[in-house]
């Protein structure tokens, strides 16, 4: 995967990561991109300020509408997407709230799917509707009844792939290819895949959106998003955003920089350990199911190895005795932390109710087609046995209760435990 740098004219993704959106000279020399805290931007000459803030010139005036810090963050992302234009937020709901705000009017319809993360599928089913906008959300694997639902007409088909927590994937050219024939603008969130695995407007996307604070910065200490796309899209969105606020802080920007200088090392760290785990998991007698696109036994293994170039750093699972197993298991873990997070350095798991859709009801959650019981493991950068050793202890030792019973099995009675008892 090669993209144009302003620096060295091409360059691979390894080296993009590193240098992309880095290319100017910095205040007094600086090797890396200065945090710049200053709301406002100053100018002697009144002709000069006025350029600028028509846009006539480049420059900054106010820091909610562009800031020095910010720009250099949204230009790495714009090379890493190969894209035209790149605008930022203040997290990833922001990026996809404001676009979608944007684009959208009373009395168009979106088409998307079930199996969007939980705060989009608020979006959809709470937000949007009030402001009549209709909404139609198909079954995340059938591209048929997706195709059907864009072809009757839409303004909008909004996309996730690999889809959060349930790691569905989706064929992006295929429905891009149709969603274009009817003048359909096509919105794909790559947060899960990153630049790394996957390129979206490659395969058709006309918006790419990601949650920065994932992937991209790494480290789990700042929130943001960001979208990418042509630059008379990425301007209207700009505008909405400059005006509602919802704009990225430079310190938080900072921080999402210097993590994506080591993207392309820590992803490919995580694919290579999340598809151990997935086999290591699949093969265990007390794990009922394993979603994870690089297993042959996914259903649509296939198209994940024609669109991507890894399968990513987030697997699920689900265990035999259902949301008690859950419950006793992850305590159990010790390379793992039990937070709402995902794509950083350390490994991160929990079920949907507390991470991915919190805010969705469990009937809003069954609906989706997300199982109580599931458990969402985003794989870090650890050693991979590590992780795998961890993961067999604490399988170990729910096996161990199952099979001796006493106060656990006394306490998980009618959930499903003693069925495995015998």
């Amino acid at each position: 995967m090669e993209k144009t740098t302003g620096r060295d004219g091409r360059a691979r993704v390894g080296t993009q990561v590193v240098w992309a959106g880095e290319d100017k000279d910095n205040w007094q020399s600086a090797t890396q991109v200065p945090v710049v805290h200053s709301v406002a931007f100053g100018y002697r000459s009144i002709d000069e300020w006025l350029n600028i803030a028509r846009g006539e010139a480049p420059g900054h005036i106010y820091s909610r509408n562009t800031n020095p810090t910010v720009v250099a963050f949204e230009e790495k992302v714009r090379c890493l997407e190969g894209a035209e234009a790149a605008t930022s937020f203040s997290s990833g709901m922001a990026a996809i709230s404001n676009t979608l705000f944007t684009l959208l009017s009373p009395g168009d319809r979106i088409v998307s799917v079930k199996d969007t993360y939980g705060g989009t599928n608020k979006l959809f089913l709470e937000f949007l509707p009030r402001f009549q906008i209709e909404v139609t959300m198909c079954e995340t694997a059938n591209h048929q009844a997706i195709e059907s639902a864009v072809v009757r007409g839409c303004k909008v088909l909004y996309l996730e792939s690999p889809t959060n927590p349930t790691i569905k994937i989706i064929d992006l050219a295929r429905l891009a290819s149709v969603a274009h024939r009817h003048n359909v603008l096509v919105i794909v969130d790559n947060t899960f895949a990153t630049p790394i695995n996957q390129s979206p407007h490659e395969l058709g996307a006309d918006l790419v959106v990601h949650s920065a604070t994932k992937f991209l910065g790494g480290h789990a200490d700042a929130l943001g998003g960001v979208i990418c796309g042509p630059m008379h899209l990425v301007k209207q969105v700009h505008h909405f955003r400059e005006i509602t606020g919802a704009c990225l802080d430079p310190s938080a920007a900072y921080l999402l920089l210097r993590g994506m200088k080591t993207l392309n090392l820590r992803v490919r760290q995580q694919n290579q350990s999340a598809l151990k785990i997935a086999h290591f998991l699949e093969a265990h007698p007390l794990v009922t199911k394993v979603f994870y696109p690089g297993l042959e036994s996914h259903e649509n293994h296939d198209i994940a190895c024609r669109q991507m170039r890894g399968f990513g750093g987030v697997l699920s699972f689900s265990l035999k005795g259902g949301f008690d197993s859950v419950k006793a298991f992850l305590p159990r873990l010790r390379y793992a932390h039990l937070a709402a997070n995902l794509g950083a350095v350390e490994t991160v798991a929990g079920p949907p109710a507390t991470t991915s859709h919190v805010e969705c009801t469990p009937k809003e959650r069954e609906a989706s087609g997300i199982p109580e019981a599931l458990i969402r493991y985003s794989v870090g950068i650890e050693d991979t046995e590590d992780l795998i050793d961890d993961l067999s202890q604490g399988l170990e030792h729910l096996s161990g209760q199952l099979a001796e019973g006493g106060s656990f099995g006394d306490a998980c009675r009618g959930s499903g435990f003693n069925s495995l008892l015998e």
